[in-house]
């Protein structure tokens, strides 16, 4: 029998460490090359490594949530070796629900902690679906879970919301004032005028619903995706120079034309949404006003220019807000971009996008049009230059040419940008292009000379 130490693999390029999220393996547990060992977060994306030998896991020497470098001992096999003991059962094919709290416990005979689910009564939901409960004021204990292991999903709890009817006269009868009907004797007893002002008895205490049995709060670890998120948002508020500058866009033609290719689509199975106009519009401005496509270089100081067009697209996940990217917008047909659109929103929602597909952006899109909302000021995917936020198309009244009010559609575009590369009168003069090309979406269609 051999000991075997794993290093940390070389996971991409430009990758200097990573996130252990989750172990699949425990200490003492037979495994095959190739079974699934450990899930590791990187700056990039979140990858599955294999286990490189057939033997029987001798230490662990992180604990989910550590960070390490690459080329970092992560762990040591007894190569050659069987399990005298049953081998555990694996830990679920998924991330971890963040929620499940790990906590190490000890093990005899054993260097390292075998790490165990705390709370085995505890809901495993992710913390946007933890969040929207608390806001609807659903207790998760009592929604059906479909998910892997038991999670709740976004899925679950909307059944659950559409299966339940509140009455209601929950509230008013909570908050009204009980009175008693008037005698007869006093309903028919002259009143006299008053003298002086009346005061109303005072208001019976509203009606609160008792807290709910348990703990107060939930302490989520902070780690994986969410912590990732965090340092990026982080990176880029203190390092761009943000400013945002917002249009209104007539974009009643637009909404005829995608109209009609929707249907066109449909048997196909593509779903036509705006989003490729908008891309298509954007590749339009940047041939405009090329500064807009770029980047800074730091460690050689250089602003670079980008002459291909790839569009990050932030994806809304369990997981969290991921961007996958979109490669060479400029050379697809709009049909082409709304079937990639969709295959790889498909893909990144089910934890199946590779880590290629998340490098080489040049401009970033995010669109909350279908949350709702006025507009918003998005952050920009450092370190390129700007970043598109696309808003909710709302029925609103607008001046004709002949000057006549009709009803149009218009929405909100946002865009941020970073002033240390790019002037305010560049940012308006593209988005002016912008504008333009989805008032009078045929251009899109017919290209520039």
């Amino acid at each position: 029998m051999t000991l075997k130490e794993f290093r940390l693999p070389d996971i991409g390029e430009g990758i200097a460490e990573g996130e252990i999220v989750a172990w699949k393996v425990t200490p003492g547990q037979s495994v095959k090359e190739e079974d699934e060992f450990v899930e590791v977060m990187t700056d990039k994306a979140t990858v599955m490594i294999t286990a490189p030998f057939d033997g029987v896991v001798k230490e662990l020497r992180f604990k989910e949530g550590d960070v390490v470098p690459v080329e970092t001992v992560i762990a040591v096999f007894e190569v050659g070796a069987v399990g005298t003991a049953a081998a555990p059962a694996p830990a679920p094919a998924h991330a971890p629900a963040v929620g499940a709290v790990l906590t190490p416990t000890p093990r005899a005979q054993a260097k390292t902690a075998e790490f165990v689910q705390a709370e085995p009564g505890k809901v495993l939901a992710a913390p946007a679906t933890r969040r929207r409960a608390r806001e609807l004021g659903v207790d998760l204990h009592q929604v059906a879970p479909t998910g892997p292991s038991g999670r709740i999903t976004n899925e679950d709890l909307e059944r659950h919301l559409a299966g339940v009817t509140l009455p209601t006269s929950v509230v008013p009868a909570a908050i009204q004032r009980t009175a008693s009907p008037p005698s007869a004797a006093a309903a028919t007893k002259p009143v006299a005028p008053a003298t002086k002002p009346q005061v109303a008895p005072p208001r019976p205490p509203i009606a609160v619903a008792p807290a709910p049995a348990g703990a107060a709060e939930e302490r989520i670890p902070f780690r994986g995706m969410r912590r990732k998120i965090a340092e990026a948002m982080t990176r880029s508020k203190h390092t761009a120079a943000h400013f945002t500058y917002v249009d209104d866009v007539n974009v009643t033609k637009l909404v005829a034309m995608r109209k009609e290719a929707k249907a066109l689509f449909a048997e196909q199975g593509v779903n036509v949404t705006y989003l490729p106009f908008i891309m298509k519009a954007i590749v339009e401005a940047h041939r405009r006003f090329p500064a807009m496509n770029a980047s800074l270089d730091e460690a050689t100081q250089e602003f670079v220019i980008k002459r291909y067009y790839n569009f990050g697209i932030a994806t809304d996940t369990e997981q969290g807000l991921i961007v996958p990217v979109i490669k060479d917008v400029d050379r697809k047909s709009i049909a082409h971009l709304a079937w990639e659109l969709q295959d790889l929103a498909a893909r990144t929602r089910d934890g199946k996008v590779g880590v290629d597909q998340l490098q080489g952006g040049t401009f970033s899109i995010t669109n909350a049009g279908n949350i709702g909302g006025l507009f918003a000021t998005p952050v920009i995917n450092f370190p390129e230059v700007a970043i598109l936020g696309v808003h909710a198309i709302k029925k609103t009244p607008v001046v004709a040419a002949d000057g006549s009010i009709v009803v149009g559609d218009v929405m909100y575009l946002s865009v941020s940008i970073d002033h240390r590369l790019v002037d305010g009168a560049t940012g308006a003069r593209w988005m002016n292009v912008v504008k333009d090309c989805l008032e009078n979406p045929t251009r899109l269609l017919i290209g520039s000379l």
